[in-house]
């Protein structure tokens, strides 16, 4: 049976990949409320009230107000840093009428042409993106 310093450790590692954020159960605890708040965008007339007024739509969750800054700025990367899934943050991606392509390539520092280039030969190397800390 593992022990709680070998999960730990673990955990750790997942924390050390550059460019990736593994939906852990902490993030996922951290970030429940963010998440049924970008599911609840599903409905057309939620989708309505968040366009009409996105500062009142936001105020009817527990979030936390890192969350509702990164909601509004549309900062994908910092919401799942919060605790976001990007399978449900794609439901706010959606709501502001883009292509899930579209939103996803506003989280790198690429444009949507050298986004798509880049996924259609291949997605990114591995090569030097193994660690954070610069072990390879």
């Amino acid at each position: 049976m593992a022990t709680n310093i070998e999960i730990s450790s673990y955990l750790d590692e997942l924390e050390d990949i550059p460019g990736t954020r593994v939906f852990t159960a902490a993030r996922a605890r951290r970030g429940y409320h963010l998440n049924q708040c970008a599911m609840s965008l599903m409905k057309p007339e939620n989708r309505e009230s968040f366009r009409a007024n996105p500062h009142a739509y936001l105020d009817n969750w527990a979030l936390s107000d890192a969350q509702k800054a990164g909601i509004l700025a549309r900062d994908y990367n910092r919401l799942i840093d919060l605790g976001g899934n990007i399978y449900f943050l794609a439901k706010l991606i959606a709501a502001d009428g883009l292509s899930f392509v579209e939103g996803v390539s506003s989280m790198t520092d690429l444009t949507l042409e050298q986004y798509q280039a880049m996924m259609l030969a291949g997605g990114r190397s591995p090569n030097g993106q193994r660690s954070i800390r610069g072990e390879q």
